[in-house]
């Protein structure tokens, strides 16, 4: 009986945590750049004295769904939408190198280029400065130009673009890293789209499904744990003879 309990349990946990990342999906479904989180859950045997017939719900990480997400084209001069594999590069609020690919981005109160958060945006060199009093371009190989008010036409920067061989890691901040915090370097072949900017590949009929699924799931694992409580007390009630 308790193993029947030990089981709906354990499943009934894990369809929670499956919902966490599912309505979190959800809710980044119009966030630019962002990239769905998959989840997977494995049975694992609980090993101990005697015979191993319990196993209990693991939650696996995989990481997350590295597709493309749709493109918008809004015009704007400092959206900037990454191509392929290709990622932006931003300092985070810790100092270190972070990647993203968010690239609605603006000039900040001192003349840095930032992202819609504030991190500043990084290229080759460290943060980006625009001139004052000036037009800011994005060419398809990152470099940023600024136009002045007489039309001359000065390079500000180039844009960090990387392209990691592996997954990356999400932080709890939303920014991606390597898995051993190492910084990678600019690949020079990489390219954006200006006046562009990338969409969630979030599918929100899929998610919702999904969600839907998980909650029938919760229900079957909660009336199994009812059920085997009933079974306990009535087989309580025939031992004791009453």
């Amino acid at each position: 009986m308790d193993r029947m309990i030990y089981v709906s349990m354990a499943g009934a946990k894990m369809n929670m945590q499956r919902q966490d990342v599912l309505s979190n999906n959800l809710a980044n479904v119009s966030t630019a750049g962002f990239r769905a989180e998959l989840d997977a859950i494995r049975a694992v045997p609980v090993r101990g004295d005697g015979a191993s017939t319990r196993v209990y719900s693991l939650e696996t990480t995989v990481g997350y769904n590295d597709a493309a997400g749709p493109l918008s084209f809004t015009g704007r001069n400092l959206d900037v939408a990454a191509q392929g594999k290709t990622w932006m590069t931003v300092q985070a609020l810790d100092g270190t190198e972070a990647y993203t690919r968010a690239g609605s981005f603006e000039v900040g109160a001192d003349g840095t280029l930032v992202t819609q958060s504030g991190l500043p945006v990084m290229g080759d060199g460290g943060p980006i400065s625009i001139p004052a009093n000036t037009e800011v371009s994005v060419a398809p190989d990152g470099t940023v130009s600024a136009k002045d008010t007489k039309g001359k036409i000065t390079g500000v920067g180039k844009l960090k673009l990387v392209t990691p061989t592996d997954q990356l890691t999400r932080g709890e901040d939303g920014l991606f890293r390597t898995s051993d915090g190492t910084e990678l370097p600019a690949d020079g072949n990489a390219r954006v789209q200006d006046g562009a900017l990338e969409g969630s590949n979030v599918n929100p009929i899929e998610t919702m499904v999904s969600m839907i699924a998980a909650a029938r799931q919760f229900e079957t694992q909660m009336k199994l744990m009812q059920t085997a409580e009933s079974n306990e007390k009535q087989a309580a009630q025939l031992l004791s003879g009453s």
